[in-house]
């Protein structure tokens, strides 16, 4: 543990993240999306933590070395934004901050600006995120970490927090005000905002920096302990070989500084209301559809400057990942348009995406793009052109194969090498979960397909994705651990006890590593030796 804290100490004394580049093809080079490999996916908030939440501390660094010893090369995670209504990473106040939750507090504390956190006398789940007790007390903690470097930090360090601030003023400027007058509202939405700075009237806005300078300074000060920490991060997580897989939801909520800060991308009425909303239409599933609430872009208007917005907001993807899945990928085809009136999606209508050119002026600016289109739902031959015509990987998820029959595109020996197999995501069921609440017909047919009960369902499904064509395998944390429904990271169309779950440090053991690495080594998918260690053969 000490050298994980002096990692993370070394990378605040030289302040910079290190992965400053003109075009993103550098970051090719930590995953080949063309050759076999396997990943584990796992919120960086349910790490193991003593402060409430997982981080960027020594557990996030211990789980690197838990996936190096298993063979994983692929360490996914969900939004790294700040968290939003019901405690959920894609309703995010920014699309471009990270989450003051994810700042580790003992590189804060080695720095000298923070004292030693006292926990709260009941201290804090091991197994779960109490949000409501969690975020009070780890804001306080870097509140006063704030006050300790702006107190006592040396020059150089000032230096480097100031030079920071001036490469990302491009969007941290306006994240910063928005946050202190979020808070000088008392956490109202900003529509509700005295009106100069609801309209974002210049005069307005240059009396709130002058007013709000502290708070302001405070919300910069979070957000380079971020970038730092989590640029620490990457890099160790590469330097052993695991590439970083992030997530980016494609709409931003309506309070949000990116609403706020250029309504005219969106349709807004002249209360700055939404006119339409996002969701998808009704289906087997659910009746009323799903009415998600978003804003939706105008594209037009973000295709007369190039896609810029979108441009910037991919760069900032790739600060902190080698490669980043796309939520919803075929609102990028074709939308659900749902006027904002309607209670329900039921009055939706389709509406064309930007396609194929956005991802070209992106291509542009930045380079190859490595992109994995969530493309599930309701997938239509427009999306399948866009995605085959971007040449993105697309998803294959295991739980979802056995309610047809051997026809079934989920089925693993109807994969193709473009795609990555899952045996569910964060809004699934985990594996044991799905095998309790499937049908006798799926759990029969899952059962014969994978030679399998219920006691091993979960390995036999993490070994027919790993042995599938698809070039990359992912698997939740969850189901490796062989865990059941209460372990369960995400329900959708649910409010409240969700995104909390947390693994324990005692459930990261060597037997379920052992036993992955096997599976990962055996197709092809990591080191050999591997297999030929445990087997002792050559």
């Amino acid at each position: 543990m000490h050298s994980d804290l002096a990692m993370i100490r070394q990378q605040f004394e030289n302040k910079l993240p290190t992965n400053e580049f003109s075009t993103l093809d550098e970051s090719l080079t930590m995953i080949d999306l063309q050759q076999r490999s396997a990943g584990v996916l796992l919120h960086i908030t349910s790490l193991p933590s003593p402060h409430g939440v997982g981080d960027f501390g020594p557990g996030a660094y211990q789980f690197v070395d838990w996936l190096v010893s298993a063979g994983q090369r692929i360490w996914q995670l969900l939004p790294t934004t700040p968290i939003g209504p019901g405690d959920s990473p894609y309703q995010s106040v920014s699309a471009f901050a990270g989450s003051p939750l994810m700042v580790a507090l003992e590189p804060l504390v080695e720095a000298g600006w923070l004292a030693s956190p006292t926990l709260p006398a009941d201290g804090f789940d091991a197994g779960l995120v109490d949000f409501a007790k969690v975020v009070p007390w780890r804001m306080a903690q870097l509140r006063a970490a704030a006050q300790g470097f702006f107190a006592t930090a040396s020059a150089e360090a000032r230096s480097s927090f100031e030079a920071w601030c001036v490469q990302r003023a491009d969007w941290l400027d306006d994240y910063a005000v928005f946050m202190a007058l979020e808070t000088a509202h008392q956490g109202q939405p900003w529509w509700q905002w005295d009106a100069p700075v609801r309209r974002r009237d210049a005069q307005a806005l240059d009396a709130a920096r002058r007013q709000h300078v502290d708070e302001m300074r405070f919300w910069q000060f979070v957000q380079w302990c971020f970038d730092s920490q989590a640029a620490a991060l990457k890099a160790y997580a590469n330097g052993k070989g695991v590439a970083i897989m992030g997530d980016l939801p494609i709409f931003i909520a309506h309070h949000s500084v990116d609403c706020w800060a250029r309504p005219d991308l969106y349709y807004l009425d002249e209360q700055f209301q939404p006119t339409v909303v996002a969701g998808v239409p009704p289906d087997d599933m659910g009746p009323d559809g799903q009415r998600w609430g978003n804003p939706l872009y105008r594209w037009d208007r973000m295709a007369a400057e190039h896609f810029a917005w979108w441009t910037a907001r991919v760069r900032r993807a790739l600060d902190h990942a080698d490669v980043f899945r796309i939520d919803h990928f075929r609102g990028f085809a074709g939308y659900w348009e749902i006027p904002a009136t309607c209670p329900t999606a039921k009055e939706g209508v389709w509406q064309p995406g930007p396609g194929k050119p956005l991802f070209d002026a992106i291509a542009r600016a930045l380079g190859t793009l490595p992109i994995v289109a969530e493309d599930l739902g309701l997938i239509t031959p427009d999306v399948i052109a866009l995605r085959d015509g971007c040449g993105f990987p697309g998803m294959k998820i295991l739980q979802f194969a056995f309610g047809g029959d051997g026809s079934h595109e989920f089925l693993p020996h109807n994969y193709v090498p473009t795609t990555l197999a899952y045996t569910g995501t964060h809004d699934n069921d985990t594996v044991k979960g799905w095998w309790h609440s499937a049908s006798a017909r799926e759990r029969a047919y899952a059962g014969a397909y994978l030679a399998a009960t219920e006691n091993d369902i979960h390995w036999a499904m993490i070994r027919a994705a790993c042995n599938s064509v698809s070039r990359q395998a992912i698997f939740p944390l969850q189901d490796v651990l062989g865990l059941d429904s209460s372990h369960r990271m995400n329900v959708p169309g649910t409010c409240g006890g969700n995104w909390g779950w947390r693994v324990r440090p005692e459930m990261l053991g060597s037997e379920p590593a052992r036993v992955l690495g096997l599976i990962t080594a055996a197709s092809g998918r990591g080191p050999f030796e591997l297999m030929a260690k445990a087997f002792n053969v050559g």
